[in-house]
């Protein structure tokens, strides 16, 4: 009876042991997941920030006189390069809503510039931005998607106690800057 009784207590012992070597792996994984979305995401941030310089080049071309918007654009492509180096998504997603409004108004010009409109160096970047919006979009939902599950294995049982020993967080999601 005494040896069935530490048979038994080994059993579990053990199975415990593999179930907590199951979800620290898991949560390590989803949260190697949610680092590697949010690469994803600086990676598509970065790619929209390089194409500032080209475009704010094209505008001067045609619009040298527009000088408050071209500052606009190349302050919040700083402010954009600076966000993507933080931790914090909330900056992000504030740094990239700024930049949204300032290309928007870069793009605008063209319709007050019809020499602008029809350069096809504007043309080109315009159509490289709509690329990487796209891009980005995906990127942002990749990223909310890995969230959503790292959250989910953070806060639900038996994971709930592996998470801390996993040193795993719940993460904020990346809203969309509009």
């Amino acid at each position: 009876m005494v040896r069935f009784l530490l048979v038994l207590i080994l059993v579990l012992a053990v199975a415990v042991l593999v179930g907590f070597v199951m979800g620290y792996n898991r949560l390590r994984a989803a949260d190697v997941r949610v680092a590697e979305a949010l690469a994803g995401i600086d990676v598509e941030l970065t790619r929209r920030a390089s194409l500032i310089p080209g475009l704010v080049h094209t505008v001067t071309t045609f619009a040298a006189h527009e000088k408050a918007i071209l500052d606009h654009v190349t302050a919040a492509r700083a402010a954009l390069t600076a966000a993507t180096g933080s931790t914090s998504v909330t900056q992000r997603s504030t740094a990239e809503r700024d930049l949204d409004t300032a290309v928007r108004e870069v793009v605008a010009l063209g319709q007050n510039y019809p020499q602008l409109s029809s350069s096809s160096n504007f043309l080109q970047l315009q159509d490289n931005l709509a690329d990487t919006e796209n891009k980005l979009a995906f990127a942002r939902q990749y990223y909310n998607d890995a969230v959503a599950t790292l959250n989910r294995l953070a806060t639900t049982i038996p994971w709930m106690f592996v998470a801390p020993l996993a040193g795993t967080t719940t993460r904020e999601y990346y809203q969309t800057p509009r």
